[in-house]
């Protein structure tokens, strides 16, 4: 099917920052119904290019198109509401002679979880991002350039915003970290990298191994001329080479995990907590049994945060927290770490717990001291992290800082070098207890990757507050999911392992409601783990062995650094069928923990 004519359009564009270029000879379209993915690292340039194709800026260099009559709908990262009125008449203002009380701004309004009679200069960052979300998707417009439109969006907002997208009849090109949003959209990616385009045609899922060919081939072409790129090819083998042999052993490592915490959480329900004592100290960390806490409303009535909620956690879990904005998940984390006491029920901490805890707002900079007074803040050029001494250099090289950047002033950072700083001075702090709130806003992909891999070799417990449910996945051994209402749940695996668990309870709700029976039924068969069970659990294990081997072989053959300049639509058709097998192996490991659990269960 041939591409749809570009409704905008921007070619040979460049735009430079102080005289020096940020991106030169970009040439690209947007048509009707495509869905175009734009990523990149933090201060490639995906924000001005957008600002360049909503006309916010002027070009330096090349021409933007815009077909005549063609309406755009922008949401810019920062936007400013103030003296905008209220929340309604600023997204009234989308449309000519719309109505603050039209039924389109209502039903946004209320998904975005935004009153409607709201002065837009009392809104915080986050509100003011949701109304300007609003704003442009009341504008029923032919273009939809969103800039981090996930970004202090709750899970149920962000699923109902793909939604929202999947039906959009127009054309959507979109900077997003969170890669699950991306594979639900996206049917094309841009990839903004040291000034260049590259452009692939397919879902986002097939991204990073598509990405990793083409810097492999850089990398081996880089070292026959004698390693002229040098500061390119240490990023290459620290976020590409060495991220993917050890993402595998993570993988592993995390299954494990997952197993260990079901088991911990199927002795809780039976044990119903009575085995606390018996934890050996260190080695538990927060046991909270039956917490119950409420709150009084201004008018009176009472808001439950919990209900009788019971884990235990133990040193070496990576819990994730979930649920809408306002429905007590730091309420929940408050009483987990004992800043906060429960009505009723009890928390118990363990012996020398250390936290250290990231809030949203994040911390600020002394923008004037260079990184290696920012981290050796006593002087001298050795820092203690995780109990280790490190020189700051080396310190800065596990966070993807070379060298000369050492002693530059934190101002000359990018967003994104400024937040892995932030990560660096975070983690080398003693603790032996992470929290993290939101720590994934805001961040590009590079860096959610370095945190992922950070997190991955920390030694003690990471209780994480989030909406990445990529980030989730890749990180978490259990999901405590703050429904409202005071129900809070833990369930054992990543976010799509809580999708999956909660799917099967509400089949299981339905399957035992009362029916009325014409006549006494007898009463069903215990149920058992049989011989068919077994070979299903024996085939999947056999299928998971024959998925390991061919993906093993398949990415021996991208592995090839001259393939893709060899045959591209070789090393196309392979990176397609890589991601493929990917998803297969990971929806028969997901298969394999369900019988596995069902298994112990029954047997136990």
């Amino acid at each position: 099917m041939p591409p749809a004519p570009p409704l905008i359009a921007l070619r040979d564009a460049a735009v430079t920052f102080g005289g020096k270029p940020l991106f030169s000879g970009i040439t690209l379209t947007l048509g009707k119904g495509e869905r175009v993915a734009l990523v990149g690292a933090n201060g490639s340039g995906k924000s001005t290019i957008l600002k360049a194709l909503a006309g916010s800026i002027e070009l330096d260099g090349g021409v933007r198109f815009l077909q005549p009559g063609t309406r755009i709908g922008y949401l810019m990262q920062s936007p400013d509401l103030g003296g905008r009125g209220t929340v309604a008449d600023f997204v009234a203002k989308a449309v000519p002679g719309m109505e603050t009380d039209d039924y389109r701004i209502q039903r946004v309004l209320d998904h975005l979880d935004l009153a409607p009679e709201r002065d837009t200069a009392t809104l915080s960052g986050g509100e003011g991002r949701r109304a300007a979300l609003a704003h442009a998707l009341v504008a029923e417009p032919e273009i939809l350039l969103l800039d981090e439109p996930t970004n202090h969006l709750d899970l149920p907002t962000i699923e109902w915003l793909e939604q929202e997208l999947a039906q959009f009849q127009g054309g959507i090109l979109m900077i997003s970290h969170d890669r699950t949003f991306l594979n639900a959209l996206s049917k094309r990616v841009l990839w903004l990298d040291r000034g260049r385009m590259f452009e692939m045609d397919g879902n986002f899922a097939a991204f990073e191994d598509w990405s990793a060919g083409i810097m492999s081939q850089e990398a081996a072409e880089a070292r026959r001329l004698e390693k002229k790129i040098e500061q390119e090819e240490y990023w290459m083998a620290r976020g590409v080479t060495a991220r993917r042999s050890r993402n595998e052993g993570r993988r592993r490592g995390l299954l494990a995990l997952r197993k260990q915490r079901a088991e911990q959480l199927r002795a809780i329900g039976r044990a119903k907590l009575e085995l606390g004592e018996a934890v050996q100290g260190g080695h538990l960390v927060v046991e909270a049994e039956k917490i119950t806490k409420n709150f009084t409303r201004p008018d009176g009535s009472t808001r439950v945060i919990a209900k009788d909620f019971s884990t235990r956690i133990q040193r070496g879990d990576r819990i994730g927290i979930i649920g809408p904005n306002g429905a007590g998940k730091t309420t929940l984390i408050k009483m987990l770490t004992g800043d906060l006491a429960p009505d009723s029920g009890k928390i118990k901490l363990g012996t020398n717990v250390t936290p250290l805890y990231l809030d949203q707002k994040r911390e600020s900079f002394d923008l004037d001291k260079t990184l290696w007074q920012t981290l050796a803040s006593g002087g001298g050029d050795s820092i203690v992290a995780q109990g280790r001494s490190r020189h700051v250099v080396a310190y800065l090289r596990d966070f993807l800082f070379d060298e000369k950047q050492a002693t530059m002033p934190v101002r000359a950072l990018s967003g994104g070098e400024r937040a892995r700083l932030l990560l660096a001075k975070l983690f080398a702090q003693p603790a032996n207890l992470i929290i993290l709130d939101e720590p994934t806003n805001d961040l590009d992909m590079d860096t959610l990757d370095l945190l992922q891999d950070v997190l991955g070799d920390f030694d003690g417990t990471v209780i994480v507050v989030s909406h990445d449910r990529d980030f989730l996945d890749r990180l978490a051994t259990s999901i405590i999911a703050v429904e409202g209402d005071g129900v809070v749940e833990e369930y054992p695996g990543g976010y799509s392992d809580y999708l999956d668990q909660r799917k099967v309870a509400e089949r299981h709700a339905i399957e035992v409601k009362p029916k009325v029976a014409a006549k006494p039924v007898a009463a069903p068969t215990a149920e058992r783990w049989s011989s068919k069970d077994q070979r299903a659990l024996d085939q999947i294990a056999d299928r998971m062995t024959t998925l390991e081997a061919e993906i093993k072989t398949i990415e021996t053959a991208l592995a090839d650094p001259n393939l893709y300049a060899r045959d591209p639509g070789k090393f196309e058709k392979a990176s397609t069928l890589l991601a493929a097998k990917k998803a297969d192996l990971e929806t028969a490991e997901l298969k394999w923990l369900e019988l596995e659990e069902r298994r112990t269960s029954l047997e136990g």
